[in-house]
This record gives structure tokens, C-alpha cells and sequence, in this order.
């Protein structure tokens, strides 16, 4: 007997009751588990005792600070977490990405469309999930090491914490070691198809693992070529 499959946990934080419904009835009949923080001030306590699978979280709350909050959610967990906002400037984005966000969609938004994020989201925040590929369990660049299997990074001989979008831009640029790749084919890899566009999620993710990994003053891990795109230098 097959054990029965356990639907993905969504924890919706929002004020709005109508965006509310709207994302709950549309996620539950595709088979998703919904849980609702109104103000945002439970966030904290449900991501500990429920262990959602995703956070849709509005940045406009009448209790506390929603990047604020992103940065508490990501500090606590690997969770997925798509920003919903009506703030739709760059400068938010890329505040919320660096808070931690995976993602960001601004309201208003198509059902469909958040639905693909969601998917998408889903396929790299989960990666035992995904197909998989002929590739090295270990990768070893200069002292630092990538157990693809573990999903785990250590910098000489200590574990750094990654969330699963750092690993897998990270993991990307190691696989292809040498190799120049394009703004456009690391959103295609690792954020999905319909991405190309969003080069500051590139730019902001980079930063992210360059402050984590590369030594004040060494040889940089990851190389920027202008307008052309990244690459981590071969051997």
C-alpha cells in the first residue's frame, strides 16, 4: 500500500480578505493546504508549528514591518517565500530579495500567474524533487566544497548556510566551472522559464553568495564580465 501523498502546506500572510479567498480557493482546489496570517503577528509562531511549504507574504501589514519580517522568516527557516506586494518599485524588490524572498510579484497579479511562480518556486526550493542529472556528488573549488547530494557547502571545513536558491545558483556556476554564463540562461536554470527579465534577482543572489564565501582581500569566486554575465574560473 502506497503511503498517501501529503499536499503542500501554503501559508498565506495578508490583510486583504478578498486577496485572501482569492488565493485560497484557487491553491485548494489544486490540491494545496492553506494556513492564513491576517497581520502577520502569528507568522512567526505557525512557521514553527505548522512548517509550511511556502509563504506568500504581503510586505503592507498593519502590525509589523513585512521586510522585517522576511528577514525573521528566512533567518528561521529554508522556507519558500514569494513576496506579494502592491509595492511594486525596483528598490523593493531588491530589498526583499535581499531580505530573503525567492521571489516577487506585484498586485495587482493573474491567478495563473501566481500559480506558475508558485511551481516554479516549488521545483527549486525543492530539488530532491527534480530530475536527476549525471553530475559529481562533490565539487571542490579552492577550500571551498559542494556536496550536491546534501546540498551542502562548507568553506574550509566549516558549514555555510545556503538558502536552497543560493545552493542552486550556486551550483550552477560549479557545474559549469569555467564557463561564462548569461543573466539570462541563470534565470532559465534556476528560476525557470518566463524569468530572462528579472536581471536583478541574478545581480542580488550573486551578491549573496559572494558575501558568504569569498574572503575580504582573496581571489574572487565568482567573476563578473560586464554585460556579458558570470562565471567561477576553471582550474
Amino acid at each position: 500500500m502506497t503511503e498517501p501523498t501529503i499536499p503542500t502546506r501554503v501559508l498565506i500572510v495578508e490583510d486583504d480578505p478578498n486577496i485572501v479567498d482569492l488565493m485560497r480557493s484557487n491553491l485548494a482546489v489544486r490540491g494545496f493546504d492553506t494556513l492564513v496570517s491576517f497581520d502577520g503577528s502569528k507568522t512567526l509562531t505557525l512557521l514553527d508549528t505548522e512548517q509550511p511549504d511556502m509563504v506568500l507574504l504581503d510586505l503592507m501589514l498593519p502590525e509589523v514591518d513585512g521586510f522585517e519580517l522576511c528577514r525573521q522568516i528566512r533567518e528561521r527557516s529554508n522556507v519558500a517565500i514569494i513576496v506579494v506586494s502592491a509595492r511594486g518599485g525596483e528598490r523593493d524588490k531588491v530589498n526583499a530579495l535581499n531580505m530573503g524572498a525567492d521571489d516577487y510579484m506585484t498586485k495587482p497579479f493573474g491567478i495563473e500567474e501566481l500559480l506558475a511562480r508558485i511551481l516554479a518556486t516549488l521545483r527549486r526550493t525543492r530539488p530532491a524533487d527534480a530530475t536527476a542529472e549525471a553530475a559529481p556528488s562533490v565539487i571542490t573549488i579552492g577550500d571551498i566544497e559542494l556536496d550536491l547530494p546534501a546540498q551542502q557547502v562548507r568553506l574550509a571545513g566549516e558549514i555555510v548556510h545556503l538558502t536552497p536558491t543560493e545552493f542552486a545558483l550556486l551550483r550552477e556556476l560549479a557545474l559549469n566551472r569555467g564557463k561564462l554564463l548569461s543573466r539570462a540562461h541563470l534565470l532559465r536554470r534556476v528560476w525557470g522559464r518566463g524569468y530572462e527579465t528579472e536581471t536583478e534577482y541574478v545581480r542580488v543572489y550573486i551578491r549573496r553568495l559572494r558575501a558568504k564565501l569569498e574572503r575580504p582581500g582573496g581571489a574572487p569566486l565568482i567573476i563578473t564580465q560586464p554585460r556579458a554575465g558570470y562565471r567561477i574560473a576553471g582550474d
